[in-house]
């Protein structure tokens, strides 16, 4: 069996967004941690040898100058925001895990050409270890969906939502959705992170990933009616078993934080995560640049639920 090939090399936690203009735009952890980097295309290929335009670099000192992790592009009411998680320098405490999530914009059309403004930081009311932010609008109402630690919960991050006031504010205080409880969840680290949306056959659903980031990192799913309260955590279903994970055979290793886009016919969903294509990692999973982003079509069982198979490009 052939090798499966990455779609962009050294590019994790990706984000691709089909936007209205017929371009895919795509940002993603760059292995430096150091800067919020954009490309785009008229197809999800030609995002492999698109320009990279760096739209934003952190500071040398501060609150938000360091480990600039997994940026999420959006439009919203009409203009692009990025949400990222950055942590602050040594100089004003231990960083490692002591993110929080910020947010720059830009009013142009084009965002890779547009003047970025650093808007601050996206308060969730809770001052703890937070990243992985996302945004959906679901019937008229935009939403708020993260990963954050609760000092009071053993693990790493636990899944929030709330409503969003505008784009750089919360409108109700978050909601928990999800802790890592279950033995996939837990492997390594006890995480939750990395949520990501899809809105299809009546429901609502959210991924997000679990456990280290090795090998042992998998995505899990919660699901919703779309006509229920999406800020009542008994709206939710959540999966017993993981619904995405490494497979041996095609040497995909730790496939996660994914998100999910339209293929070119418009009709097609897509799953887009990362993963690493052998398993021996050297030293800490962090530093190690080979996680890649890759691109699956998903199907839909008879019930309307999605099946994202194995990590391969064509099941």
């Amino acid at each position: 069996m052939q090798p499966l090939k990455p779609l962009i090399l050294q590019r994790a936690d990706p984000c691709i967004r089909k936007h209205s203009d017929g371009y895919y735009y795509f940002t993603a952890s760059v292995p430096a941690y150091d800067r919020i980097e954009l490309r785009r295309a008229k197809t999800l290929a030609g995002l492999a040898t698109a320009p990279t335009v760096d739209v934003w670099r952190k500071p040398d000192i501060g609150a938000y100058s360091e480990l600039i992790w997994a940026p999420e592009i959006h439009f919203i009411d009409g203009a692009w925001y990025v949400y990222f998680a950055a942590a602050p320098s040594r100089e004003i405490k231990d960083n490692l895990f002591q993110h929080r999530m910020w947010v720059i914009s830009t009013t142009a059309a084009n965002p890779l050409e547009g003047e970025w403004k650093f808007l601050g930081q996206m308060d969730s009311g809770m001052d703890t270890f937070c990243l992985d932010a996302t945004t959906f609008t679901h019937r008229g109402v935009n939403y708020y969906v993260w990963a954050q630690k609760d000092r009071e919960i053993a693990g790493n991050s636990n899944l929030y939502i709330a409503r969003l006031a505008s784009p750089t504010k919360l409108a109700t205080k978050p909601v928990r959705l999800s802790i890592p409880e279950l033995d996939w969840e837990t492997r390594g680290f006890s995480v939750n992170e990395g949520p990501a949306v899809l809105i299809s056959h009546g429901k609502v659903f959210l991924s997000y990933s679990a456990s280290a980031t090795d090998e042992n990192y998998c995505l899990g799913l919660l699901h919703a009616d779309e006509n229920a309260d999406l800020l009542d955590p008994h709206s939710w279903t959540k999966s017993k078993e993981p619904v995405f994970k490494t497979c041996f055979e095609l040497n995909v290793f730790g496939p996660g934080h994914n998100n999910f886009t339209k293929a070119e016919d418009d009709r097609t969903d897509l799953l887009v995560y990362h993963a690493r294509t052998y398993r021996e990692i050297v030293g800490d999973p962090l530093w190690n640049p080979d996680r890649h982003t890759f691109v699956k079509p998903i199907k839909w069982s008879a019930d309307g639920m999605p099946v994202f198979g194995r990590p391969s490009c064509v099941e």
